[in-house]
């Protein structure tokens, strides 16, 4: 079984590794082309086979903070995925099964990060638990909001797809830093990422909806066609 868990440990790192290194292309190519389209499938399912070995090795060495951890990285990726599905939900494009589903489990493991941040009183330990926690619950009821009342705004999908990947992106390199940066605090190489990601999201976001403000299209800024989906 030891070996089975190594070899698990093993495609955990190689999907990560393979998650870090494409997003950044996939960031840099025109939004909506065939490279775009092609490294955005790479780091979804990069991200995925990640997700899966996580959370393997989690449950057969209990570590709620990876197995929450690990709910939330992907969470954030599914969403980011799953808005190219929902471009136009006044058509029927709306949040699916299995959109609930994910988004309801992250809101869950958050109520759990939060209540075993509030049992433990090693400090350093229990901040990380809280912070997380409070932030996929925070993360997981404005999904759910969306769900139960889609946006009007046809270039809304746009943002939330941005936002999903960027922020899931965020989760890759805190893992990366979290094992590979030991040389840093155990708060610095958990949350800097975050401190350094969060805004720079918010700045790019920012950006497009300036776009879309002044009568720009998804179609202008992207190589999109609406009713399309990634595949």
């Amino acid at each position: 079984m030891d070996q089975l868990v190594s070899a698990i440990r093993w495609l955990h790192i190689a999907a990560g590794f393979t998650a870090f290194f494409v997003a950044p292309v996939a960031m840099i190519v025109r939004k909506g082309g065939k490279q775009h389209r092609l490294w955005g499938k790479i780091y979804f399912w990069a991200m995925t086979v990640a997700t899966v070995a996580a959370l393997s090795v989690a449950a057969y060495r209990p570590n709620y903070f990876l197995l929450g951890l690990s709910v939330f990285s992907f969470h954030l990726t599914f969403v980011g995925y799953r808005a190219l599905f929902r471009k136009q939900p006044n058509r029927g494009d709306k949040a699916q099964a299995i959109d609930w589903l994910v988004t309801s489990i992250s809101l869950l493991a958050g109520v759990g990060m939060c209540g075993i941040g509030l049992l433990i009183f090693n400090g350093g330990t229990q901040i990380l638990f809280l912070f997380f926690g409070l932030f996929m619950i925070v993360n997981a009821v404005q999904i759910l909001k969306q769900y139960i009342k889609p946006s009007p705004d046809s270039k809304e999908w746009f943002i939330s797809h941005m936002n999903g990947m960027l922020a899931s992106y965020i989760a890759a390199v805190t893992a990366f830093s979290a094992v590979n940066f030991s040389f840093l605090p155990m708060l610095v190489r958990w949350l800097w990422p975050s401190a350094i990601g969060a805004p720079l999201i918010a700045i790019w976001v920012s950006k497009y909806r300036k776009k879309f403000a002044s009568g720009m299209t998804t179609k202008q800024v992207a190589e999109v066609k609406i009713g399309e989906t990634i595949e």
